[in-house]
C-alpha cells in the first residue's frame, strides 16, 4: 500500500464510527472471527480498544492484519483501522 492509498483510507475512516469494540478479553478467536466477518462485508474498518484492555493497541492491530490477512491503516490511541481489499463482485473502494 503507497502512503497515498494510506492517507486516502486515512481519510475516509475519519468519518466512520467503530463498528466492533475490544475489551478486557484481548483478542479472542471469536473477536478475530468477527472481524474477518465484517471485512468480507466491508473493505474498510475501526475498532475501538476499550479502556480496560490491557493489551497495546498496536500489537492487537499487528495480531489481527496477520490472523485477518489485512493489512493496517493507522493506530490512534486506541482506535485501529484496517483494510482488505473486497471481491470483485462487490462494491469496492478505489485507490488512488
Amino acid at each position: 500500500m503507497t502512503s497515498k492509498q494510506r492517507a486516502y483510507l486515512k481519510g475516509l475512516a475519519m468519518t466512520m464510527d467503530p463498528i466492533l469494540q475490544l475489551g478486557k478479553g484481548g483478542l479472542t478467536p471469536e473477536n478475530t472471527a468477527a472481524v474477518e466477518e465484517t471485512l468480507a462485508a466491508r473493505e474498510l474498518i475501526k475498532i475501538s480498544v476499550l479502556q480496560n484492555c490491557l493489551e497495546d493497541p498496536r500489537e492487537m492491530a499487528q495480531v489481527l492484519a496477520e490472523r485477518t490477512r489485512s493489512q493496517v491503516v493507522q493506530v490512534i490511541g486506541k482506535k485501529i483501522v484496517l483494510y482488505r481489499e473486497g471481491k470483485k463482485d462487490k462494491k469496492k473502494i478505489i485507490l488512488p
